[in-house]
């Protein structure tokens, strides 16, 4: 067997681990969700998933191995998410991490959750060649990059207020749905009319997001109604609501084409799944639904092509909250 990316994530709530060749063919990705674990409090609870975390990774990374017919004298590489998320979340795939690539002397690389997300597209049968353009959309950020190599991005856009995904799951508990919000939001958006309420999309200057004052919209749209009404027109509220989320969100799509001159647009992170948004951008290459929320399939497509740190710099890797 040829040579293995172990990729490790750890970075919210999914503990995750998978195998990728060099050539970028996934040979095993293994998700464990904490979605029932935490649905009972409407969100992530930070310590709750730190804990989980520590009891899954062993098992996670020997499943990814055994799904992959694989062993560690078979892994030339490890990856993992150090950065951004929840620091005790992050701490757990790191230290397994450390642990794996200084027991075995394997090279160790760290990798930007978000650069990740982007690197989905490089794991076959996808494989965007750069350059392109890209909307990364998910629970915690909202960003336009261009895309100039596999080494990296640069930011065009970004968000001022909340991520296109924390729009998705806040107006979701306005609306008295289940968790995780986006994904029963968008349910309940395909039996309503996108027409019923004229949700505003905010103007800002260049290639920017603002998803505040649509949530407020909702809020006040929500207390307005009678509750009899609210329920007879939940489902129609959900559609007009996820209608003004994919409108931003397609408008900058276009946008930076003009600005970053690629004109081959791809669309990644947990929205990427939305099915409105999917239907509203024909021409783009979405990441495949396996692939939009978190998974560790990205983080070894990433680690293939960033430089590992040095041998003596491996055991002092940290976990960090934010984006470099």
């Amino acid at each position: 067997m040829s040579g293995l990316v172990l990729g490790i994530e750890t970075s919210c709530d999914e503990t995750a681990a998978a195998l990728l060749t060099d050539d970028g063919e996934l040979r095993s990705s293994i998700v464990a969700s904490q979605d029932e674990l935490h649905a009972r409090f409407g969100g992530v609870v930070p310590e709750i998933a730190s804990r989980r975390h520590l009891e899954l990774i062993e098992p996670v990374i020997t499943e990814a191995l055994g799904r992959a017919g694989a062993t560690l004298d078979d892994v030339t590489r490890i990856g993992v998410t150090n950065r951004p998320g929840l620091v005790g979340a992050l701490l757990v795939g790191v230290s397994a991490a450390k642990a794996l690539a200084w027991g075995r002397g394997l090279p160790l690389v760290p990798v930007d959750h978000l650069h990740g997300h982007v690197a989905s597209l490089w794991i076959e049968p996808v494989a965007v060649e750069p350059p392109f353009t890209c909307v990364l959309a998910s629970g915690g950020h909202t960003l336009v990059l261009a895309v100039h190599d596999r080494g990296g991005y640069e930011i065009v856009g970004s968000t001022l207020d909340d991520a296109a995904g924390e729009a998705f799951d806040k107006g979701a508990r306005l609306l008295g749905l289940g968790f995780p919000g986006g994904r029963e939001l968008d349910l309940l958006a395909q039996t309503g009319d996108a027409g019923f309420h004229p949700f505003p999309v905010a103007r800002v200057p260049g290639l920017d997001f603002s998803f505040s004052g649509l949530k407020t919209a909702l809020l006040y749209a929500v207390r307005d109604l009678p509750p009899s009404e609210l329920e007879a027109r939940r489902a129609d509220l959900a559609a007009s609501y996820q209608a003004a989320i994919v409108r931003a969100l397609v408008e900058r799509a276009h946008a930076a084409r003009e600005v970053t001159g690629y004109d081959r647009l791809a669309v990644v992170g947990g929205v990427a799944a939305n099915s409105a948004f999917r239907a509203a951008l024909p021409d783009a290459t979405f990441a495949p639904l396996a692939l939009c929320t978190d998974n560790a399939a990205m983080v070894a497509s990433a680690a293939r092509f960033l430089e590992p740190v040095e041998r003596a710099a491996a055991l002092t890797l940290d976990a960090h909250a934010a984006a470099a």
